[in-house]
């Protein structure tokens, strides 16, 4: 991992920049368990800046990932109310992310876990 000191500054309105964060967090935190572990980390290229977040939670299914970022979209087939969301945080994010002009990327395994990437230009 490069040092926080070292990578180059990002142009963005940090409060949208924070509740990108925030809402894919609290997704990895809801679904992993509690001996899962969930890792944020950073690095960039020589033109971006890269924002990892990856859990060893239960993971997306294939058949979820085209759609996890709709508005209202739930993968907890469910609806259970304990589930927490109401299937808008990664829409919001991703609309955040593309105010940036930036992109954001997700990779998922059934039963193994979720890595998001997100990619902001500076």
């Amino acid at each position: 991992m490069i040092p926080p000191e070292i990578l180059p500054s990002v142009t963005g309105d940090i409060a949208m920049i924070e509740r990108v964060l925030t809402n894919i967090l609290e997704n990895a935190l809801a679904h992993t368990q509690t001996d899962g572990s969930v890792l944020l980390s950073l690095n960039c290229d020589s033109e971006s800046v890269h924002i990892s977040i990856s859990d060893t939670g239960v993971g997306i299914s294939p058949e979820d990932i085209p759609h996890i970022f709709e508005r209202f979209y739930r993968a907890d087939k469910s609806r259970d109310r304990r589930t927490p969301g109401t299937g808008l945080g990664l829409a919001i994010a991703k609309e955040i992310v593309l105010l940036h002009k930036g992109q954001i990327e997700v990779f998922s395994t059934e039963g193994s876990g979720t890595l998001f990437r997100i990619t902001l230009p500076f």
